[in-house]
């Protein structure tokens, strides 16, 4: 049928119009200088159904909480992933307290809570200890607060959860969709752009499947970036894990007496001296006067630790005191020495420097009772 040119134009107008609309309501404008805000279009149900299909084919389902030992930050009540598919997109993060890496990471997952809670985002802190001090409740909460977490955080004391999901690392994200697909995953620290990315995409998803009217800031939280270089390895002073004890018998739990570091040492080998009992996990000195030597190449130093009463330890670098690369737990007293004083258990910051280098640590131990878990380098 042939259409005469005064409806053509009318059409024409009306299709411009609908395009323009369509635009508008599609477009991403500028928030200050730098953040961008997207309009999510409402998905239908049979867009949604179809999509659901398709991620079945690539996805697994997330897994539910299991034998939880306790629950921070959740009002005394349980929490449950399966309650909250359909309605959330949820963050797992497997972290445990003394973890380094773990603590590097806490700032971004606060932001991003901060930031998305308000948009249908909940992050859940899966804490699985590494350290058999770790799986107290009290000394969990502490480290809550002291990191300023406000979402809520599960103890997995027997690692049900993590087995549950097959993990072997800390830390570790899955980021679970509004469906309950595991759409992304990512072990360590970093890539934190590509994560939040990852969580607007899913919180956009969200708000088309629900129909629900509204705005996410496209904005990314600035990542602090972290300098590479030589970093010596993790090392343990239990005999599960000593693979790197230098002058003691490696793998073997009891009593070594009359340790002596020798005068040459080589890099990435703990030394003692004095005499240790060697547990599984840790190594604890029985008698005054003991030490630790250890050749380092790293830009920071952290040493996990504890001691039932408050033990002074003095702490030098290559023979001297600790100057501007201290770190925050290191004291200097009147004489220009510096110590770390050790009592609660968790992740002491002993150097913290500007670059990579080789140097060696040495601490004094003037007292018995220290236990000594790992020392962990950045």
């Amino acid at each position: 049928m042939k259409v005469s040119k005064p409806y053509i134009l009318i059409a024409t107008i009306i299709v411009i119009a609908g395009v323009i609309d369509f635009i508008n309501a599609n477009s991403v404008s500028k928030k200050g200088s730098d953040e961008a805000i997207s309009v999510v279009p409402r998905m239908s149900s049979e867009q949604s159904g179809t999509k659901k299909e398709e991620k079945s084919k690539r996805y697994e389902l997330a897994k539910e909480i299991t034998t939880p030992d306790g629950y921070i930050n959740t009002d005394g009540k349980a929490i449950a992933i399966n309650s909250l598919i359909g309605k959330k997109v949820i963050l797992i993060d497997f972290w445990t307290y003394s973890c380094i890496n773990c603590q590097r990471t806490t700032p971004y997952l606060n932001a991003w809570y901060e930031k998305y809670k308000d948009k249908g985002f909940v992050i859940i802190g899966i804490h699985t200890p590494e350290f058999g001090f770790e799986k107290d409740y009290n000394n969990v909460k502490a480290a809550v607060e002291k990191f300023g977490i406000k979402f809520p955080v599960v103890l997995d004391n027997d690692y049900s959860t993590w087995t549950a999901y097959k993990n072997q690392y800390w830390p570790r994200k899955y980021l679970i969709d509004i469906d309950g697909y595991v759409v992304y995953d990512h072990i360590g620290e970093g890539q934190y752009e590509e994560t939040e990315q990852k969580i607007q995409e899913a919180l956009g998803e969200r708000m088309a499947i629900l129909g629900e009217d509204g705005t996410i800031d496209k904005a990314i939280t600035k990542e602090i970036p972290v300098q590479g270089g030589p970093k010596s390895p993790e090392t343990y002073f239990g005999a599960t894990r000593n693979q790197f004890f230098g002058n003691g018998t490696r793998g073997v739990v009891g009593d070594q007496k009359s340790l002596i570091a020798p005068a040459k040492i080589n890099p990435d080998t703990l030394y003692l001296s004095g005499d240790w009992n060697i547990a599984n996990e840790s190594a604890q000195n029985g008698s005054p006067n003991a030490g630790i030597v250890y050749k380092y190449n790293a830009k920071d130093v952290f040493f996990v630790s504890q001691a039932d009463n408050e033990i002074v330890v003095e702490v030098l670098r290559d023979g001297e005191p600790l100057g501007s690369e201290a770190g925050a737990d290191i004291v200097k007293n009147s004489d220009g020495k510096t110590f770390v004083k050790i009592k609660e258990a968790r992740l002491y910051k002993i150097i913290q420097g500007d670059r990579s280098e080789a140097h060696i640590i040495e601490f004094r131990i003037l007292k018995p009772g220290l236990e000594a878990f790992t020392f962990t380098f950045g």
